[in-house]
């Protein structure tokens, strides 16, 4: 990253980018490589390179956060330590290109999901990727850049109104030892019909989780709950 010396504007230059976070009134920005910072921000990697090793308040113009601000906002002044929280925590510039790869990869896990998940409710088949693909285009979905999981009442909402679709699912019963329940809640609360907690501490629920994650599922909750979670599938 090169400085022009007589405006004090700093050249972003190729293959960087600019990733900033908003804290209280002030906005800091750091100079990145784009595809460095993008692997960091998805937990792939640890590698970031803060280009001049600065941070500003803003990068077009060169203004540089004293260390002052820095502590203030971050708790540190290293420069490698706030890079890394702005990456993780703040919003990253891409262009067009990053970003209809990040949607075409959301939008194969979408239909991915169905095509493993999901029936047509009047025949009882599975749903072909082509068929969910088309859909999802026809429906006009919104798929945004959050777990698959969190949003599917909406895909499915949406998805319905051109096209009879429906989740195979599983109820079962879970109950959770007190000492684990803290553990164990983020791995429930996206299934939870409901819950009850007893007056031990323990916690109680009933999910529905789709049929063909249902491996999956018990996988997270023995590794979190140290396989002290007793399971029961209850008949619809």
């Amino acid at each position: 990253m090169a400085a022009d010396q007589e405006h004090g504007k700093f050249d972003v230059g190729v293959g960087n980018t600019i990733a900033r976070i908003r804290k209280g009134a002030t906005l800091f920005e750091i100079v990145v490589n784009m595809d460095d910072a993008l692997k960091v921000k998805k937990g792939e990697s640890d590698y970031l390179l803060v280009e001049g090793d600065n941070i500003f308040t803003e990068v077009k113009k060169g203004n540089r956060a004293s260390n002052a601000e820095l502590e203030t906002a971050f708790g540190t002044s290293n420069v490698d330590e706030v890079g890394k929280i702005i990456v993780k925590t703040g919003d990253i510039e891409t262009d067009q290109e990053h970003r209809g790869a990040e949607q075409e990869q959301k939008v194969k896990q979408v239909v991915e999901f169905l095509a493993t998940n999901a029936i047509d409710p009047q025949s009882g088949r599975p749903i072909t990727a082509e068929r969910l693909r088309s859909s999802l285009h026809e429906a006009h979905v919104n798929i945004k850049n959050t777990p698959i999981e969190s949003q599917m009442h909406d895909i499915l909402a949406a998805l319905s109104t051109v096209m009879p679709i429906k989740i195979e699912t599983r109820k079962i019963k879970v109950t959770v030892p007190a000492i684990q329940t803290g553990k164990a809640y983020g791995v429930l609360s996206q299934y939870k019909e409901r819950e009850n907690w007893l007056a031990d501490g323990s916690l109680e629920a009933v999910l529905n989780i789709p049929a063909g994650i249902l491996i999956d599922f018990y996988d997270k909750l023995n590794s979190v709950t140290h396989g002290s979670a007793s399971t029961e599938e209850l008949k619809e």
